[in-house]
């Protein structure tokens, strides 16, 4: 065997853009070319929703699986799982591996499967419900016990990972993100730029902090968040802000396609990342990619993906998180430059092909 033929359960991959989609549309059209080059194949098993991007050389077979809510869609995919496999069994073309990239894993699955992991929100989310994280690490441990390999997105996550589970190191690969889908434009900065923050509007990405940080240092500039709202948090941000009279320095973007994120990154004073929890952080690496200045909460992961010399903040201290703005808005040119070239090192060309050997080397072990 050359590569194998490998089923993607992509019940999830309809969900709005952010780090798992983006993740998903870069990498799955790249591995179905390398598997075809190899001599093996890519099919994608969908449920309801119709894909948001395109995979050009992959089989993309249908099932009557919802994305949401979640418990009906685990009860529906198993057995649509089973059902693909078993088809293309019997039309002579049968499937060698399973990958999955979300929770519950197919734990009956006919195939020995591979699992990512984008983060470990469901587990340790200080915004999530303790019911629900008690819940998740029960399927995150019984997935990872399953798997026959685990795709972290950083090596901070495959730390926390083996430091919280009880799995062979040897099974958890670090397979990153990239962010050469960026086409940067060049700086342009004007009078009143921005503080930008990109992603979703939710409870762990931790704007708060930013518009507290507003509220005690009125030399900032304003902010301005790119991404889809979810839940109430847009309205509690609001509330937030007028609460501490800066209700007119608070602007929402809303969802941005890739040409407006450029333009945001070159019109921006400077990024910041508040967040509470991540397992990547694939703005940060936008951000330097674009010669942006940036300035993150001390995570581990955004910590390896933004560079050890990048300004760094308590994502619970409004101070600090003023102080590391400032220090990130008076970096220098060749500061960012050489940010920026770190960033290019990695490219999803080059992540693709290190996911695709890892599934025809697990093939020809087994």
């Amino acid at each position: 065997m050359s590569a194998p033929r490998v089923l993607v359960s992509g019940f999830v991959l309809a969900q709005p853009m952010g780090g798992v989609r983006r993740h998903n549309a870069e990498l799955l059209p790249r591995a179905a070319r390398l598997l075809a080059e190899r001599g093996g194949a890519l099919a994608v098993l969908r449920g309801r929703e119709p894909l948001p991007f395109a995979i050009p050389g992959a089989e993309l077979l249908q099932a009557n699986v919802p994305r949401s809510p979640a418990l009906s869609r685990a009860l529906r995919e198993e057995p649509a799982l089973a059902a693909a496999v078993r088809r293309a069994r019997e039309d002579g073309r049968p499937f060698d591996l399973l990958h999955t990239a979300h929770l519950p894993a197919p734990f009956a699955s006919p195939l020995p499967y591979t699992l990512t992991l984008h983060d470990l929100k469901s587990v340790a989310d200080p915004t999530v419900a303790c019911a629900r994280r008690i819940v998740g690490a029960e399927l995150l441990d019984r997935a990872l016990s399953g798997a026959a390999a685990v795709f972290a997105v950083s090596a901070a996550l495959r730390a926390e990972v083996l430091a919280r589970f009880a799995v062979e190191p040897a099974r958890v690969r670090v397979l990153p993100n990239a962010a050469d889908h960026l086409r940067p434009l060049p700086r342009a900065p004007g009078p009143g730029a921005p503080l930008l923050q990109v992603g979703h509007v939710e409870p762990r990405k931790n704007a708060a902090v930013v518009v507290r940080a507003l509220a005690r240092d009125p030399t900032l500039p304003d902010l301005l968040l790119a991404g889809e709202e979810r839940g109430a948090e847009g309205e509690r941000l609001r509330a937030l802000a007028a609460e501490l009279g800066v209700a007119s320095r608070l602007h929402f973007a809303g969802p941005c396609d890739d040409r407006r994120l450029a333009q945001l990154y070159a019109s921006a004073a400077a990024v910041v990342f508040p967040s509470l929890r991540e397992g990547f952080g694939i703005p940060a690496l936008e951000a330097r990619r674009a010669r942006c200045p940036l300035a993150v909460a001390e995570l581990p992961a955004l910590l390896e993906v933004a560079g050890p010399m990048v300004p760094r903040f308590d994502p619970r201290d409004p101070a600090a998180c003023a102080a590391a703005v400032h220090r990130a808005l008076a970096q220098s040119p060749a500061e960012l430059d050489d940010a920026a070239r770190a960033a290019d090192r990695v490219t999803w060309d080059e992540v693709a092909e290190r996911w695709v050997d890892a599934w025809c080397a697990l093939v020809r072990s087994r």
